[in-house]
């Protein structure tokens, strides 16, 4: 029978076996290294044939410790596991049984590529992007203010992903699409990846906060590309890699000019049609906006007044400065203030005496008339460009912008700074991150691959090769295998090997190193249980060398859409504003309004609204970030909470319901046909014999009617192990 999550217990262990390690041999800088192709081994085995290079490093190793890899997982076990790491979604009893049927010698290469072209694809590999770029669609802080359209960033990524977008194209266009394409809407929308540092609306310490802007930008980009920890060196050298200060000053250099635009997502064309209908629109209603305007006035002067007088006298003068008389750090500053000085200004009726209360509001009547013949407001995306001249970056003495020192230009970290790099980067005025995003997806940069393939292996196998995924430094661990890292980075930017029964795929594929892996027979291993593990568990507990599949835990995006897909209540609708749906009444406020329409509240969980403080509940537990910062790998934990909210939440009492339902409707109130269909939805196959015997006991001696004895059924499978683990 099975085990229900009841009670966890989290234990803190201390392994007395270091891990295999082949990488603590190498160099403490080894990720600095120029990427070589490694030459693949040779390999003899009498268990099975090898013809897939990542076999080949993984039992190389295997072998040197007397060690080989797990028979391969029974058919079920493995449909369900390659569902879930590419799509995100357990397979249908249908696609298991289809999946059983075949027996041609590509029935699972056939699987996975159906997988990679499935435009679900790009909706799970979001949800790992999405934890790198600290993406949210609020600002943070205490007001946590909405952003409305940041969601058109997550749909880019989607997109990207399931176009298989070539990656050093998807670096570029989020670093400076705006530069290399600024006619293209979706190179725009790609720069929203410069807009998704936390900010505080109304601060008014505006210069610590564009430096908190430029010090998350550059931190971001540099774990998430190159996988450094570059800001530990903001307020001095480095303690154990080879970054400096400067460094780091030098790789902000190339943001400094940073304009947060809203981009208006039309051609040239459309956008000079609809500025004429607006000028249009404006000359026409221009006597009532401007009776409206001075009635307004007092008011409006009034609260400029109140909001101006929040901000210290160096700041509030920016204000007076005519905007070309402005320096570079002005413009950036004065905008700052001006967002709240002039945006905040709401007149109602009340705030008027009773002498211009009615005129106000007939105006406004009028004006109302005119309203439906507005030219449409065009959309707009969250997006960054740059001032014309960007102000200078100067190396700040402790990390602190009140202690400005030596002037710096753009430049790369002097340990990976390639020489042909090694020109006037100081004479730059504009383009600087065009530069950058050319340095960081060239083939020659040792790290992008590196990191990105990583990050790859880390999604299918739970760790990396490099268990620690933003930091390639020497305080991060060694590759336990550093030559299949650098075949797999070498082979994504320059692939050798064809797809199975195709051409070589085009360079920077990641869709091609998914491929690789999942088709691989170490992917394909059972799992710790499957096999007899004495001598394998003595010489390699940790599993380092892969000797078989790791069991993995759903996150809790996944499982929130595995529950709604077994319920038959899962809307795969695609794309669009984020969706707010239910979340326990003792959580709810005004700024988490629930989406009305049930349907939409079931979308897919990369569509729910992200919101900073307050994460929807699932997720929070199930160790989703609060994406404040960048997070290359989240923690797993194993807590009571997690069970409790399964057990007892009334969504997930509310799905096992719709769950029973289905099954009763699908196979009608015979208990046999009701146990044999729950449990092959929920778990991709047929219960055994004694499960059967044991559920039928369960539903004869269920107390309320035969609903309520199904959804309780159907809650026990939701609860278990086996549902909330992918083996």
């Amino acid at each position: 029978m099975w085990r229900i999550r009841l009670i966890l217990v989290p234990l803190i262990l201390v392994d007395l076996n270091p891990p295999l390690v082949q990488g603590q041999n190498l160099p403490e800088t080894w990720a600095y290294s120029p990427l070589r192709r490694p030459q693949v081994p040779q390999v003899a085995t009498s268990q099975l044939k090898v013809t897939n290079p990542i076999d080949c490093f993984l039992l190389d190793r295997l072998a040197s410790k007397g060690l080989s890899f797990a028979p391969e997982a029974d058919r079920r076990t493995l449909i369900r596991r390659v569902y879930f790491d590419l799509i995100g979604l357990p397979p249908t009893p249908r696609q298991v049984d289809e999946f059983l049927k075949d027996d041609s010698p590509h029935a699972y290469e056939k699987v996975v590529e159906r997988l990679l072209e499935s435009s679900q694809f790009g909706e799970r590999m979001a949800i790992w992007w999405l934890d790198l770029v600290r993406f949210a669609e609020t600002d943070g802080f205490k007001a946590d203010d909405p952003r409305p359209n940041a969601w058109r960033y997550r749909d880019y990524v989607i997109q990207s992903f399931n176009e298989d977008k070539p990656f050093d194209r998807f670096i570029r266009e989020q670093i400076a699409g705006d530069e290399l394409d600024p006619e293209n809407p979706e190179a725009l929308i790609a720069t929203g990846f410069l807009r998704h540092y936390p900010y505080e609306y109304n601060a008014v310490d505006i210069e610590l906060k564009r430096q908190d802007m430029l010090n998350d930008i550059t931190e971001t980009t540099a774990a998430t590309f190159l996988a450094l920890t570059l800001g530990c060196a903001r307020c001095h050298d480095h303690k154990t890699d080879p970054l400096t200060q400067r460094d780091y000053y030098r790789l902000q250099a190339f943001f400094a000019g940073f304009w947060p635009i809203e981009a208006p997502l039309l051609s040239g064309s459309e956008l000079a049609q609809l500025t004429k209908l607006q000028n249009e629109w404006d000359a026409k209603t221009a006597s009532l906006r401007r009776q409206i305007a001075l009635l307004e006035q007092p008011l409006r002067e009034k609260a400029i007044t109140r909001e101006r007088g929040r901000f210290p006298p160096e700041y509030a003068a920016l204000l007076d400065i005519p905007t070309p008389d402005r320096s570079p750090l002005q413009k950036q500053l004065a905008a700052l203030v001006e967002k709240q000085v002039y945006s905040r200004f709401q007149a109602t009726a009340a705030q008027f005496p009773p002498a211009d209360r009615a005129k106000w509001e007939a105006l406004n009547k009028q004006l109302a008339e005119f309203e439906k013949e507005r030219p449409v407001a065009p959309p707009t995306a969250l997006a960054m460009t740059d001032l014309p001249t960007p102000p200078p970056t100067h190396l700040l003495k402790r990390g602190s912008w009140r202690n400005p020192g030596d002037e710096v230009y753009p430049g790369f970290p002097a340990k990976l700074e390639p020489a042909s790099s090694k020109l006037s980067l100081g004479s730059f005025s504009s383009r600087r991150r065009t530069a950058l995003a050319n340095w960081i997806a060239s083939k020659e940069n040792p790290l992008t691959a590196r990191v990105i393939v990583n990050r790859l292996w880390q999604h299918h196998f739970g760790n990396g090769i490099v268990a620690t995924p933003n930091d390639f430094g020497v305080s991060g661990d060694r590759p336990t295998h550093p030559d299949l890292l650098d075949w797999l980075a070498s082979e994504l930017t320059e692939p050798t090997t064809p797809s199975t029964g195709g051409p070589t795929p085009p360079s920077w594929s990641l869709k091609h190193i998914h491929r690789l892996i999942v088709t691989s027979a170490a992917y394909r291993q059972g799992t710790k249980n499957s096999v007899v593990t004495s001598k394998a568990t003595k010489i390699d507990p940790q599993n380092s060398l892969l000797w078989h599949f790791p069991r993995r835990r759903l996150d809790g995006e996944t499982l929130r859409d595995a529950m709604l897909a077994v319920s038959g209540q899962l809307n795969l609708k695609a794309g669009g504003p984020s969706v707010f749906p239910e979340i326990p009444s003792e959580l709810k406020t005004n700024h988490w309004k629930v989406t009305l329409d049930p349907a939409e509240r079931n979308r897919r969980s990369v569509y729910v609204f992200v919101k900073r403080n307050l994460r929807y509940p699932l997720f929070a537990l199930f160790d989703a970030p609060d994406r404040n910062e960048t997070c290359g790998r989240r923690f797993i934990t194993t807590t009571a909470p997690q069970a409790l909210m399964l057990l007892n939440d009334p969504i997930v009492l509310s799905i096992a319901k719709d769950f029973a339902t289905r099954v009763i409707q699908e196979v009608g109130t015979e208990r046999d046909d009701v146990i044999e269909r729950a449990v092959l939805l929920a778990l991709c196959r047929p219960p055994t014999p004694n499960e059967r015997t044991k559920l039928q006991e369960f539903l004869a001696h269920h107390s309320g009617s035969m609903i309520d004895a199904v959804t309780d059924l159907c809650h026990v499978l939701l609860n278990l192990n086996e549902f909330v683990y992918v083996d």
